[in-house]
């Protein structure tokens, strides 16, 4: 008899990072487990870029409205059927949903995303991660996190017996991954991609990027992506005099354009979970400089020949590491191959082996 395992995504209004990990995580178990495992996912808002169509796991979609309707919208799905375990993202979610469910004897996972210690910014997060750690971690059945680093980092906020197991991030693939920035061009192009705000760091990339302008000409700067910080870069941009050399883009749901048509991709954040984005550069060969920051990168970047680590807010380094790559772009090329063979360990057919087994073990 197959385990029922139910996924909760709380409401949000872009299909991104958890949503897609989450959707394509399902659906691959779905696909390859479905003697050993019954994925239910409850999905309780609309997405303005992206329309979930049917999926081979079991969809259901309940639209919410405050937080009572929300938490009472939960305790039905839950209730409705034996799950032997409910999965929820993020610290916060977690404790919201657990106490909706009091007494309904199901057990529950929490699944890391992000950074819980730089998470606990305002009152009510802090509330909610004391109580998460004084009152219900001990009676969870597992922790699954993104990043082995992250795990680390929270076991030792909230120690605990409870297992810890790393799920990586599915790096999705995508139609011809080929790179097609103009071979031998003198036009080196750097790109980021990323939700415009404070934790992605664009404020440090651009005011790196005009001091590599200076020194280096021919550099240009690919900013793709959406975010309530847009109007701030977009007045950084001009008042640094970059309106001719850097561009905004908006690719909803696929950044190939861009990245196939980059040479160097680069990481500015001041904090991460993991980072698919990084792992999606070198889908496409490229070149990764990134910020050493919690956590994720430096989980990925674990060789010389995939990308370099700068320490975090110094631009010094940031400048450094872009003007390597300008000057040896061509060398850099010879390593694209490694890169896509690097990352295709995170290709959603291998991690899905993992994701099983943690929530196998997590369900028993």
């Amino acid at each position: 008899m197959s385990l029922k395992v139910l996924y909760i995504l709380p409401p949000t209004k872009i299909y991104a990072g958890i949503e897609r990990v989450v959707d394509e995580v399902c659906s691959e178990l779905a696909e390859r487990y479905h003697t050993d495992l019954a994925i239910d996912v409850l999905y309780t808002s609309d997405f303005k870029n992206f329309e979930i169509g049917n999926r081979k796991y079991r969809k259901i979609k309940k639209l919410t409205g405050g937080r009572l309707n929300l938490m009472l919208t939960v305790r039905r799905v839950v209730s409705e059927a034996k799950y032997d375990l409910v999965v929820v993202p993020q610290v916060e979610a977690t404790v919201i949903f657990w106490l909706a469910c009091l007494g309904l004897r199901r057990s529950f996972a929490l699944y890391l995303h992000g950074n819980p210690r730089l998470e606990m910014s305002h009152l009510k997060a802090k509330l909610l991660f004391f109580i998460m750690g004084r009152f219900i971690l001990h009676r969870l059945s597992y922790v699954f996190g993104t990043s082995p680093k992250q795990l680390e980092s929270f076991k030792a906020m909230f120690p605990s017996n409870v297992p810890h197991h790393w799920v990586p991030n599915p790096v999705r693939r995508f139609d011809g991954d080929n790179n097609e920035a103009i071979p031998d061009s003198e036009i080196v192009t750097f790109v980021n991609v990323a939700r415009f705000s404070y934790q992605k760091g664009q404020d440090i990339l651009l005011s790196s990027f005009a001091k590599l302008h200076k020194l280096r000409r021919n550099v240009r700067l690919r900013m793709v992506g959406y975010g309530n910080s847009e109007p701030d870069l977009r007045q950084q941009i001009k008042d640094l005099d970059l309106e001719g050399v850097v561009s905004i883009e908006f690719y909803p749901d696929n950044p190939q354009a861009a990245l196939s048509a980059s040479d160097v991709y680069v990481s500015p954040s001041r904090w991460e979970g993991w980072s698919l984005a990084i792992c999606e550069a070198l889908r496409f060969g490229l070149p990764v400089v990134a910020t050493d920051c919690e956590f994720g990168p430096s989980d990925i970047l674990t060789d010389q020949r995939l990308g370099r680590l700068v320490s975090l807010l110094d631009e010094d380094q940031l400048v450094s590491a872009m003007q390597y790559y300008c000057d040896n772009i061509q060398l850099e090329k010879k390593y694209s191959e490694y890169r896509k063979s690097f990352v295709d360990r995170y290709s959603v057919e291998r991690v899905v082996h993992v994701h099983a087994d943690a929530l196998m073990r997590a369900a028993k």
